[in-house]
């Protein structure tokens, strides 16, 4: 299992377009992969898990992995949330 905690720094957090990417590049990979906020925890492969985390601006997540590329996948994701998703 691999963790890695980050911080969503675009301005419309992981709604819509942003959770659309979020999802398509998480289901690249292999392992399962969820992502943490606060208490809650979804399935990071799943668009209307992530858009019930409600994450905007600013907020810290957890992105954990668990199988063969695990590690790839939770660099990969907290990439795409660094670059503020293009926008």
């Amino acid at each position: 299992m691999f963790v890695k905690e980050t911080v969503v720094g675009n301005q419309v957090g992981l709604h819509a377009r942003p959770a659309t990417f979020f999802t398509q590049k998480a289901n690249e990979f292999k392992c399962s992969i969820w992502i943490e906020k606060e208490e809650r925890k979804v399935n990071a492969k799943s668009l209307l898990g992530v858009l019930s985390l409600g994450v905007v601006q600013g907020t810290k997540i957890n992105i954990i992995a668990d199988g063969v590329d695990e590690e790839a996948a939770v660099d990969t994701l907290c990439k795409l949330i660094s670059s503020g998703f293009a926008e």
